[in-house]
């Protein structure tokens, strides 16, 4: 687990934009990372100075989220 003082953002389809997100779990395996914002999971990597860019989300269930 990691702790909450970093950026957490997530890509916006179609935009080129991000959105900030304020996850209360973030799980980190080396590089990527899975982070529940609001009951969601989305998938991203761990960024060289500690922040967190997420591509989309994947669901509610943490089982589906991970696959």
């Amino acid at each position: 687990m990691l702790p909450f003082d970093r950026l957490v953002v997530v890509e916006v389809p179609g935009q080129g934009d991000y959105e900030t997100l304020r996850p209360d779990v973030i799980l980190a395996f080396h590089a990527l990372c899975l982070v529940r914002d609001d009951g969601e999971w989305f998938m991203g990597q761990l960024d060289h100075d500690g922040s967190v860019i997420c591509w989309a989300p994947y669901g509610s269930d943490l089982a589906e989220a991970g696959l």
